[in-house]
């Protein structure tokens, strides 16, 4: 694949392989997800063309999208094998077909039964007996439950439908896939299932990510858009931060070394000008400086946001409290008998699967909530500042930037209201623009500009680095690690997390449980304690293990047994077909054996029945191999 334009990209070249494991980086509006619009064919560019193999499909995962569906989960996942579905009206199309003919020697019955191979092989190496399996594992991967499957999508959350949108793209599996912020709408576990997923890829994968773990972990390769021209790195993306600055450092020491020299040929030229001896070696050195390119230092931006939370009011010591706290919707039981202590100045996160009641306690925690049982109360002279997971689109679209910052502006702070929002990136200009045309990550950082006004000793964050770019996290953490009061956190991000948190509070399972320590060493216990558990339960229910081995055995020998007997009937059909063109052999080399004189019509059948006999013969051949493997599997 190749792509070659302008405009936000200058004479952009570059080729993506069949098993590539590409991150497209560039700060924001460098113009990654447009270049992903292009190599999908959502978009054109105006000048050069991009050049796709023939066959080769290219599959596409916007940052947003609404889907429009009636289906169930699992049924909008199906529509994945829409290909195989194809391939199955396809082939039964090309068995009635074979079932009506009787011309056996023809060509075109032979070229019949080469498609009907044909596709059959497709359609085995599509995985077409096992979509549902294969359906519900992406599903379970992703997060959804078992109970899941059946409910209508359009039940869910935008960012639950989004990971149906997932599902589907991988289950397509397109030779290209194209994945812009896929990990926006994931918690850790999905996160880290995805990156399995990824890594035995069978096609090329290219991503846009602000997840700096999340690309070192499946990235091999490294695209960096910068001022209209892109730089091919083959590393990950960790290792090109190293490369991209030694590059930079490398161009500014030829860019000084070059100014050096300029400056001392244009010294000579001064000094000789007009001295008639020195003539010719100042005519040389005038035609090296107009041969002389300038080195260009490639442009680093300078932009990023900068602040500091105020200092933390005073609170008591004990923060917030809850004893026997629950809270369900319905008939579902979000957590219950959480006991949950905070004290002053405490960093944690809340981590686990999405649904667990991770944004539910942080709701009840800043009073957006209140019918739960149990007791929950706030510590004294306790203030909270809240950022919501859905921040940035509970701002009003209708007002402007200014307006947004100005309606909670007090005191000595109105004045300074254009510098607060000049330190997150917004100029005169764009504080004259309404919120609805602000880009995600504009809106990201409004938000954050709203949460610095307000004094708090508290802070509740629930996913706040969602469409922060990878500069504007760094800068995020920094004011954190740095901000004197209690901080809870709940995010995906595990780069993130690293070094901001000393305790993790896990949602699972209904309940609320304490780990000391960081986000990769939780992950790791988290890992352990669940090989463990599969351990105890295997030793503690042996009978119950063996009766779920037993029905497993059983429907998995009921499977085999259709399986073998769908390959067995391919063969039994391929010898059917040999002995039916052996016997009209046998009958034409009678005629032969006659010495009776043929015409040529009559060598031009004979000779088709042996290509056709030939034909049958591989295949009887590869199909005996396929119950030989399948039964020795």
């Amino acid at each position: 694949m190749q792509f070659t334009g302008t405009n936000l990209f200058d004479n952009v070249t570059f080729n993506i392989g069949d098993h590539d494991r590409i991150g497209l980086v560039g700060k924001n509006g460098a113009g990654k997800s447009t270049l992903l619009k292009i190599l999908c064919g959502w978009q054109q560019p105006e000048t050069g063309s991009m050049i796709i193999a023939s066959g080769q499909e290219v599959g596409y995962l916007p940052q947003e999208m609404v889907p429009d569906t009636t289906r169930t989960v699992v049924d909008e996942a199906m529509t994945a094998f829409s290909r195989i579905d194809d391939l199955l009206a396809l082939q039964q199309r090309l068995t009635d077909e074979i079932a009506e003919r009787t011309d056996y020697e023809s060509a075109d019955y032979e070229r019949l039964l080469n498609r009907h191979n044909e596709v059959t092989e497709q359609m085995v190496l599509l995985g077409a007996d096992n979509r549902q399996e294969k359906a519900e594992k992406v599903l379970l991967g992703l997060g959804f439950k078992h109970t899941d499957f059946s409910r209508p999508v359009a039940e869910f959350s935008g960012g639950w439908q989004m990971r149906v949108e997932l599902a589907k793209l991988l289950l397509r599996q397109p030779d290209f896939l194209l994945l812009d912020e896929p990990t926006n709408h994931l918690d850790i576990e999905s996160i880290q299932w995805l990156e399995t997923f990824l890594k035995g890829y069978p096609g090329a994968v290219v991503l846009v990510s602000h997840d700096r773990t999340f690309l070192d972990n499946i990235t091999t390769r490294t695209i960096e858009i910068t001022a209209g021209r892109i730089y091919d790195y083959k590393c990950s993306y960790s290792e090109y931060v190293i490369q991209m600055q030694e590059r930079r450092a490398s161009q500014m020491a030829q860019l000084t070394a070059q100014q050096r020299q300029v400056a001392q040929i244009e010294a000579f030229i001064e000094r000789f000008r007009y001295k008639a001896t020195k003539s010719k070696q100042v005519q040389s050195r005038i035609k090296m400086l107009d041969r002389m390119e300038t080195i260009q230092v490639d442009e680093v931006s300078t932009e990023s946001i900068h602040f500091q939370f105020q200092p933390a009011p005073h609170s008591g010591k004990i923060v917030v409290e809850t004893q026997h706290l629950g809270k369900s919707y319905g008939d579902l039981q979000v957590f219950a008998d959480v006991d949950f202590l905070l004290t002053s100045g405490r960093k944690v996160a809340f981590v686990g699967k999405n649904g667990e009641g991770k944004s539910t306690m942080a709701k009840i925690i800043v009073g957006d909530i209140a019918d739960y049982v149990g007791q929950f109360k706030l510590g004294a002279q306790v203030q909270v500042g809240y950022y919501a997971q859905n921040q940035a689109a509970m701002l009003d679209g209708e007002k402007t930037v200014f307006q947004t910052i100005d309606d909670i502006a007090t005191g000595d702070i109105r004045p300074k209201i254009r510098n607060i929002l000049g330190s997150f990136l917004f100029d005169s200009e764009d504080c004259e623009k309404k919120v609805k045309v602000l880009s995600g990550g504009e809106k990201a950082r409004l938000a954050l500009a709203k949460l610095l006004l307000t004094p708090s000793n508290l802070l509740v964050l629930d996913e706040p680095t969602n469409h922060l770019d990878m500069n504007s996290k760094d800068i995020l953490k920094n004011a954190l690690l740095q901000y004197t009061g209690t901080l809870i956190i709940v995010s995906h991000d595990r780069d993130f997390l690293q070094g901001l948190t000393d305790t993790l509070y896990e949602f699972r399972d209904g309940g609320v449980h304490e780990f000391k320590g960081d986000i990769f060493e939780f992950l790791d216990w988290r890992q352990a304690q669940e090989l463990k558990a599969q351990a105890v339960k295997a030793a503690a229910q042996p009978a119950a293990k063996s009766a779920t081995l037993g029905r497993q055995a059983y429907e998995q020998s009921k499977d085999r047994e259709r399986e073998l007997r769908k390959l067995r009937s391919v063969v039994e059909k391929i010898e059917k077909e040999i002995d039916s063109l052996e016997s009209q052999i046998a009958a034409q080399d009678a005629i032969l054996a006659s010495g009776a004189a043929q015409d040529a019509d009559f060598y031009v059948k004979y000779q088709s029945l042996k290509d056709q006999l030939d034909v049958q013969m591989s295949a009887w051949e590869e199909a005996t191999i396929a119950v030989d493997d399948f039964q020795n599997s």
